[in-house]
């Protein structure tokens, strides 16, 4: 039997872009979230070597601080020609100062080293874990992918982190070029298209009711 998620949660992240994402997709459930930040609480150093893994570790962290349910995501970029880097590590290759202009740069500088100059050698995917942690160990645990290609010159000044060279399979824009509706938002509105989308319904239909 799972767990019904209810009332006011943390969101375990002190990423602007990614609480925006997840105020979004819970606003229909009548969930009132607040944030690790808002709240004053720490990072917890992320030590685990899955995108699951880290995710836990979060919500876990989150949900004994504050005493409340605690939502978190473990997300990143899967590049094949880079052997899966950046990976877990996607905002880690963003620095201290979050640029992710520098990221996307090191990643382009690297595949080109690789001779990755073509389509079919820039594939990659976009990972997403969601992990919802109660204070007493609960846990609920999902994950989700989106397939795409990566582009060069970055197109796009929506979306964060490495939206703006992912170009999804099937469309034409990449995620910087979406509104946050296209890229994340529930049919009819939106296509449910991005990592995060993707594993939050799969979370939602475990521990949702839409309101």
């Amino acid at each position: 039997m799972h767990r019904k998620l209810e009332g006011r949660i943390v969101i375990a992240t002190h990423n602007p872009g990614k609480l925006a994402e997840m105020r979004e997709l819970l606003a229909p459930y009548g969930v009132e979230a607040v944030s690790a930040g808002e709240l004053g609480l720490g990072e917890p150093e992320e030590t685990g070597d899955t995108f699951e893994a880290n995710a836990r570790i979060k919500a876990i962290a989150a949900a004994q601080a504050a005493r409340l349910p605690a939502f978190a995501d473990d997300s990143g970029i899967v590049v094949d020609a880079l052997d899966g880097a950046p990976g877990i590590y996607s905002a880690r290759w963003a620095g201290e100062t979050k640029d992710f202009n520098a990221a996307m740069a090191r990643v382009e500088r690297l595949l080109a080293e690789r001779g990755a100059t073509t389509p079919d050698k820039r594939r990659a995917h976009f990972v997403s874990a969601l992990c919802v942690a109660w204070p007493d160990g609960d846990l609920e645990q999902v994950e989700a992918r989106v397939d795409g290609t990566l582009v060069w010159p970055p197109r796009g000044t929506a979306g964060f982190g490495y939206d703006p060279m992912f170009l999804p399979d099937g469309h034409a824009r990449t995620f910087g070029e979406m509104t946050s509706i296209e890229k994340h938002g529930m049919p009819p509105l939106g296509l449910g298209l991005s990592h995060r989308a993707r594993a939050f319904v799969k979370l939602a239909e475990i521990c949702l009711e839409r309101r």
